[in-house]
């Protein structure tokens, strides 16, 4: 048994194969993006308001602007129940504002800097936004970007070995190239006439 495809057919009935379920997945995210508007529930929003103890906020008073104390992120993981190592903070004058993102969370937390004061709101989306969210790549992990690569590998692969058996069989169909070639124009066209 080969363990490398040998021939075109080979190649192009493994890379569908492998992209069949991702195929599968961005075609219908696909739909839900593009209909975001009527699908998507309406989000779930939690607010909390806590108060840093004495020794952090000498801490965090004491903190340039390019990183949050250590242990004032720890506190705020423990008492918020966040992983707030996800995103990278900005800190201001008066406020210190972190978001902790995934494909169906956003948390922003607010510190006053002068009195300790944290409020944090976390907005909770339905799960039409979670898979939307995938679909685009936003706030995701590095092996959900690792998969899209690979997917996207295996896509072009079935494409080309598609082409290449289109140009085969070309001769005994006739309406091979004018069907593939309304496959490419009808894009170019939309974009050039409803784009502006």
């Amino acid at each position: 048994m080969r363990l490398w495809p040998s021939s075109v057919r080979q190649w192009h009935w493994i890379s569908s194969a492998i992209g069949l379920a991702g195929l599968f997945f961005f075609a219908v995210t696909g739909l839900t993006l593009n209909h975001s508007g009527q699908l998507e529930s309406p989000a779930e929003v939690r607010t909390s308001e806590l108060q840093l103890p004495p020794l952090l906020l000498q801490q965090l008073q004491a903190a340039d602007e390019s990183a949050l104390p250590d242990d004032v992120q720890y506190w705020l993981s423990q008492n918020l129940g966040l992983d707030l190592s996800i995103s990278p903070l900005e800190l201001s004058a008066e406020y210190a504002l972190e978001a902790a993102i995934s494909p169906r969370t956003h948390t922003s937390i607010q510190i006053d800097r002068e009195t300790g004061r944290v409020i944090s709101e976390t907005t909770t989306q339905g799960w039409i936004t979670f898979f939307n969210n995938l679909h685009t790549n936003r706030h995701d992990s590095l092996a959900w970007s690792w998969f899209i690569d690979f997917f996207a590998v295996s896509c072009i692969v079935f494409s080309a070995s598609g082409l290449l058996l289109l140009k085969r069989q070309a001769s005994g169909r006739p309406f091979t190239w004018p069907v593939m070639g309304l496959g490419l124009l009808l894009p170019l066209i939309l974009i050039l006439f409803f784009f502006h």
